[in-house]
């Protein structure tokens, strides 16, 4: 990262021993998030959470899952982005199968990921939302974040993964769409997008969870976006949860194939 950029690293989560002739690092608490912060050129502080794999060997690099949280995480408290879904990733089962880094991002409390929601819509029509705007701050932050992650760990730079819901499903089709070879799998719950925005340039495969109750994010915007990426020939699922409401991330995290499908993709 550039040298602009200030990352505060917390105090370490793991403590390191010998074994067979590598030096492993373990978990003390798996189920702890640490906790960190990021100062961009541009000003902006971004705290975020992150968690890595509870057993890391020398020379083993391991894949890396970005969570972008909803409208109503957002703060400066360093803790509600952790509200859903973080236990995915904390799970003894799910470490055994699935050991990866997770960064859980907090987006600050006036900010959006991807659009500023106040002024750039008219509804939540997918084709109500814009089509041309400047990426967010916030989110040339949270690229920061990951470059210097990314650079300090070690990440499999062909398995980061990017997922989010309500407010962080947009973002997750936003940010592929802007960095269409970055990531190698993109999971968007509840969110939308304008189905336009989608082009042939798109690298990353998609699965999309959406409940087909939802009173606050159209069904709509998921069944455009699909329909979209397939036609531009991008890799894509749609899974559907019926009578489902806004909180489709309950059933989509308990998708049988939600891990193993995000961690089979690989640039």
């Amino acid at each position: 990262m550039k040298k602009s950029i200030l990352i505060l690293l917390s105090a370490l989560l793991f403590a390191s021993c010998s074994e067979g002739g590598k030096v492993i690092s373990v978990l003390e608490d798996p189920d702890t998030y640490a906790a960190d912060s990021i100062i961009s050129s541009r000003g902006d502080t971004l705290f975020y959470r992150y968690t890595v794999p509870e057993v890391i060997r020398e020379g083993e690099k391991y894949p890396l899952v970005l969570f972008l949280h909803g409208a109503g995480e957002r703060g400066s408290d360093n803790e509600k982005q952790l509200t859903h879904c973080s236990r995915v990733f904390t799970s003894p089962v799910n470490r055994e199968k699935f050991p990866c880094y997770a960064l859980f991002p907090q987006c600050p409390e006036k900010d959006f990921w991807a659009y500023d929601m106040r002024s750039s819509f008219k509804s939540l029509d997918p084709m109500d939302m814009p089509l041309e705007s400047p990426e967010a701050g916030i989110m040339k932050t949270v690229m920061d974040l990951l470059e210097t992650f990314s650079n300090s760990n070690q990440v499999d730079r062909d398995r980061i993964y990017v997922m989010g819901l309500s407010m962080g499903g947009m973002a997750t089709f936003d940010i592929v769409i802007r960095h269409p070879d970055f990531f190698a799998a993109a999971v968007p719950v509840c969110g939308s997008v304008n189905p336009e925005r989608i082009t042939s340039d798109i690298k990353t495969p998609f699965r999309i969870y959406h409940g087909d109750a939802d009173p606050v994010v159209p069904l709509l915007g998921s069944r455009k976006a699909y329909r979209a990426l397939k036609a531009a020939g991008v890799k894509a699922d749609l899974i559907e949860f019926p009578g489902v409401g806004h909180g489709s991330w309950n059933p989509a995290v308990t998708d049988p194939e939600f891990l193993p499908w995000m961690f089979r993709q690989k640039k």
